[in-house]
């Protein structure tokens, strides 16, 4: 009887391990990009600060800060960054529970414009992944971003554009540790937005992320401010 209840009261602790989250809720990502290319120079700087709730706020998901040297070769219409992250998670609910990461990564950038209308860029990612509590880490990373302008034919002032992106994520190992082990497959996130390009500068984006992982799926209300300064 008391290896019964032992058994039990373990199923019932994995099962609720998968439903700490929860999918059907909407959560939200706050993000600022910044991309500056130092004067009369191939090199300059590129980063990003993310806030990520479990809800639309007041449940911290995860905090990210991330920045890194660019270069530019001439005439070569892509851009190589070599950078630093650092990422705090926390739990989902009511827990304060968070672990840390760092992160360095290298990635290249490069875009294409067909038809005068339809503005592609492609980005490769590789991560090199410090996570608390696990071993080193690698990951690989394609993005397809597109940008269709709809009352004009550029990404001018005052131009309001339709916004895509689909992101593939996939592990470098499987073992992380502790007897732990992840899927190759890691996570994909389809991104469907509107932008508004306020000037030169500074583009807004306001849309709906599905985050997909081997767990789970949900729903992001995800807001930015791109600033080429």
């Amino acid at each position: 009887m008391r290896f019964t209840s032992v058994v039990f009261c373990f199923f019932l602790g994995f099962l609720n391990s998968f439903s700490q989250v929860d999918e059907n809720q909407i959560g939200s990502w706050y993000m600022y990009f910044f991309n500056n290319k130092f004067e009369n120079s191939n090199w300059g700087i590129q980063g990003d600060i993310q806030h990520r709730d479990w809800a639309i706020l007041g449940d911290q998901e995860q905090l990210m800060l991330r920045s890194g040297i660019t270069y530019i070769p001439k005439n070569s219409g892509a851009m190589f960054t070599f950078g630093f992250a650092n990422i705090t998670t926390g739990d989902f609910g009511d827990s304060d529970g968070t672990f840390n990461e760092n992160r360095l990564y290298q990635e290249v950038l490069f875009s294409q414009k067909l038809e005068n209308r339809f503005f592609i860029t492609h980005r490769f990612r590789y991560e090199q992944r410090f996570i608390e509590n696990q071993d080193f880490r690698t990951r690989y990373r394609y993005n397809f971003f597109l940008n269709i302008p709809l009352n004009s034919k550029g990404l001018s002032p005052k131009t309001i554009y339709a916004a895509f992106y689909n992101e593939l994520f996939i592990n470098g190992e499987k073992s992380i540790g502790n007897n732990n082990s992840v899927e190759i497959f890691d996570r994909n996130r389809t991104y469907f937005g509107m932008g508004y390009v306020l000037n030169k500068i500074i583009k807004f984006q306001v849309g709906i992320m599905k985050q997909t992982t081997s767990s789970l799926s949900k729903n992001q209300l995800q807001i930015s401010m791109h600033h080429n300064f």
